[in-house]
């Protein structure tokens, strides 16, 4: 749904963003779901948990990232596992994309919108964290034994903040209002 929204926003973007054509407005290329393991590493029971979880709310199947060097003082050695993440693409990203902004978000407690100043980091993406991974629907909350937190990147061809805070305005994510 979200992706057909998207194609009848496009002339409205470009005249929005002042681009020559429809073919420059900026798209949603990708959305990596990451969550850390933190003090989980150790158990494998819990990583599989969170594993079987993150399946649950993507729809397909998360591949477990790996410390890249040894570090003492976070007792941590190279080939540990510290993350775990989903890349999506295609129609199973739109298809998440329109279960956050129309499902968990408003799940969240004491949602106030999000902040148009932060999460962008200058060439295209935009990152938000959720506290629990709870507040997506596929998760029953009475199954749930550890509640963990989610970084979501939405990577896209924008090449300003400002063209990504209008693209994802456009397709409905809840921003609050801008006061700068």
């Amino acid at each position: 749904m979200l992706k057909s929204e998207y194609f009848k926003l496009l002339p409205k973007l470009k005249d929005e963003l002042g681009l020559a054509g429809v073919a420059a407005v900026p798209r949603i290329t990708k959305v990596v779901i990451n969550a850390g393991v933190g003090k989980l590493a150790g158990d494998a029971k819990a990583i599989d948990m969170v594993r079987g979880e993150l399946k649950l709310i993507s729809g397909q199947q998360p591949v477990i990232t790996k410390a890249k060097k040894s570090i003492a003082g976070f007792k941590l050695r190279e080939g540990d596992p510290v993350g775990i993440k989903v890349t999506l693409r295609g129609g199973r990203m739109y298809d998440f994309l329109d279960r956050l902004i129309h499902v968990a978000l408003p799940r969240v407690r004491d949602f106030q919108g999000l902040s148009p100043h932060k999460g962008f980091d200058g060439h295209g993406n935009f990152t938000l964290g959720l506290s629990e991974h709870a507040v997506f629907p596929e998760v029953v909350f009475e199954n749930v034994d550890k509640v963990f937190g989610l970084e979501l990147t939405i990577a896209t061809t924008a090449k300003t903040d400002a063209q990504i805070l209008t693209l994802l305005r456009a397709l409905g994510f809840p921003f609050q209002p801008s006061t700068k």
